[in-house]
C-alpha cells in the first residue's frame, strides 16, 4: 500500500491530517499458522517446564520471558547455573556456568509468520525448501526432519546448549550424552527429554488429544508444540502502525515525523524492510562484542564472527541478522551481545558505526564470571580493526530532536496484546516442577 498523503479525517470533530511526503512501500498483512488451541496449550506448559533441561532447573522462559518482551532484559542471558529471573537473575555459586550464554537472548514477537524464515543471530537455521526437510542446518539433515517449521526446528538448539539448558558437561544424563555426540536415536539427549515427557501422566494425555499415542512422544513432536504456542502467543501485527497502513488511522504528528525518515533520508528500511521491519539478511555494523562470543567451544579466541560462523565465507565476517522492530521499544538491551541498553544510543551508532565503536562506554553491566574476560575483543586492535573494517554503514547525520521523532514512530510498533501475551505465565506445570514467573 502506497502513501501520498495530503488528506484528513474527521475524527471525533477534530480534522486530522496525515503526514504529506511519506512513500510506504506496498505492505500485505503476515501470514500466520492455523491455530490448533490443544497443541497450543500443550506448547504452553512445555515452554515453561524446566523438565526440558538437563538439571531440570531451566525452562525456555528463563530467558524469554513475557515479563520482559520475550527476552530476560540481560545484555548475555544465563541459562544453567543461573538464580532469578530477567534482569535480577544472577549466577548460581553452587553451579556456576562454564561459559557465559555468548549472545544476547533475542525476542519472539511474530516468528510464527510465514515472513520469518531465518532463526537466530547468524541464520543457522533457515527455510529451504531445496532440502528434503525443508530446512538448513549446519546440523545432519536427518536431525531436522518431521518439523513443523523453523521455529519448531529452533527449540532444538538451547536444549543441546550446555549453558543454556543442558549443563555441564557429566553433571546430567542430557549433558552426558551431548559430550558424547549422542544427539538423536535410542539414549540420545533428544530421546532423554521426550522420556521424560512420557513419563508424566498428564503430558501423555494432552499429546493423546493431539492423536500422539504415548511411544510416538518424540522432541521433535515436543518442539512442533512449542513452535505453536510462540506463535499463538506472541503475534504481534496490530500495532499503531499496522491500523495506520491497512486502516488508515492516523499516527501521532511526532510518530508521522519519524515515518518520513525512516522510510525516508535516513534510509532505515533499507534494511528494516518488510512488514516487520527486517530484511532477514547479515549485515555488519561495527556493533561491539562483549563476552565469550560465539566460538568453537574450548576455541580461546573470543570473537564473534557472526554469519561467517555458519557459512565459513570472509565476506561474512561480524555480520548479524537484521532483527525485526516490532515491540523494539521494550526489548532492550540491543545489538547481538547487547551492547546499548538505550534505544537512543543503538540509532546513534547507526549514524556512524565507527566512531561510536571507537568511543564506546563500558557502562553494561554483567554478572561477574570468575572465568571470562568479557572486553577482551574490544581490547584486540586486531580485531577492533577487523570489526571496523568490515563496517557496511556509511555515516550520515541525524538532530536529537529527528532521533526522537525515529523513536516516536518505533513506539507505533508495538502490539500490547502481543506484548502481553495471549494466554500468559502458568501457575503450574505438568511435571510440577517449579514455574518461572
Amino acid at each position: 500500500m502506497r502513501f501520498k498523503l495530503g488528506i484528513g479525517m474527521l475524527l471525533a470533530g477534530t480534522l486530522v491530517t496525515y503526514a504529506q511526503n511519506i512513500d510506504l512501500p506496498d505492505f500485505e498483512r503476515a501470514t500466520f499458522p492455523a491455530v490448533n488451541m490443544n497443541k497450543v496449550k500443550l506448547g504452553r506448559f512445555l515452554f515453561y517446564d524446566p523438565v526440558l533441561s538437563g538439571n531440570k532447573t531451566v525452562s525456555c522462559a528463563s530467558c524469554h520471558h513475557s515479563k520482559f518482551a520475550t527476552s530476560d532484559g540481560l545484555p548475555l542471558g544465563i541459562g544453567d547455573g543461573g538464580i532469578g529471573l530477567g534482569p535480577d537473575r544472577k549466577l548460581d555459586p553452587d553451579n556456576l556456568p562454564e561459559e557465559r550464554v555468548p549472545r544476547n537472548s533475542p525476542a519472539l514477537f511474530n516468528l510464527g509468520a510465514a515472513q520469518f524464515v531465518t532463526m537466530f543471530h547468524d541464520g543457522r537455521l533457515e527455510k529451504d525448501e531445496s532440502r528434503q526437510s525443508g530446512i538448513r542446518t549446519p546440523l545432519a539433515d536427518e536431525m531436522v526432519m518431521g518439523f513443523d517449521n523453523v521455529l519448531a526446528a529452533q527449540a532444538m538448539f538451547p536444549v543441546l546448549s550446555p549453558d543454556e539448558m543442558a549443563g555441564h558437561y557429566q553433571e546430567n544424563d542430557v549433558s552426558r550424552a551431548v559430550r558424547m555426540g549422542l544427539l538423536t536415536g535410542e539414549g540420545g539427549a533428544w530421546d532423554i527429554i521426550a522420556q521424560r515427557v512420557r513419563d508424566i501422566d498428564e503430558y501423555v494425555a494432552l499429546f493423546e488429544a493431539l492423536g500422539v499415542p504415548k511411544d510416538e512422544i518424540s522432541f521433535v513432536k515436543i518442539a512442533n508444540a512449542i513452535g505453536a504456542f510462540i506463535a499463538f502467543e506472541w503475534r504481534a501485527d496490530n500495532s499503531p502502525f499496522d491500523q495506520y497502513v491497512f486502516e488508515g488511522k492516523p499516527l501521532p504528528e511526532q510518530a508521522e515525523k519519524g515515518m518520513d525518515l525512516f522510510y525516508g533520508r535516513a534510509d532505515c528500511a533499507s534494511c528494516h524492510s518488510g512488514l516487520f521491519q527486517t530484511d532477514h539478511r547479515f549485515h555488519a555494523i561495527a556493533m561491539p562484542q562483549l563476552g565469550p562470543g560465539k566460538a568453537a567451544r574450548f576455541e580461546t579466541h573470543a570473537r564473534d564472527v557472526g554469519r561467517a560462523h555458519v557459512t565459513g565465507k570472509a565476506e561474512d565476517f561480524y555480520r548479524f541478522r537484521t532483527p525485526s522492530l516490532r515491540n523494539v521499544t521494550a526489548t532492550a538491551p540491543y545489538g547481538h551481545s547487547g551492547a546499548y541498553t538505550k534505544l537512543k544510543d543503538v540509532i546513534r551508532h547507526h549514524t556512524d558505526p565507527v566512531k561510536y565503536f571507537e568511543n564506546y562506554e563500558r557502562d553494561v553491566a554483567l554478572p561477574e564470571m570468575p572465568h571470562d574476560d568479557d572486553w577482551q575483543v574490544m581490547d584486540n586492535p586486531v580485531e577492533r580493526v577487523a570489526i571496523i573494517e568490515a563496517n557496511d554503514l556509511a555515516p550520515f547525520e541525524l538532530s536529537e530532536s529527528e532521533i526522537e521523532a525515529l523513536v516516536a514512530f518505533l513506539e507505533t510498533l508495538t502490539d500490547q496484546q502481543g506484548l502481553d501475551g495471549r494466554l500468559g505465565t502458568p501457575t503450574d506445570v505438568p511435571s510440577g516442577l517449579p514455574v518461572d514467573q
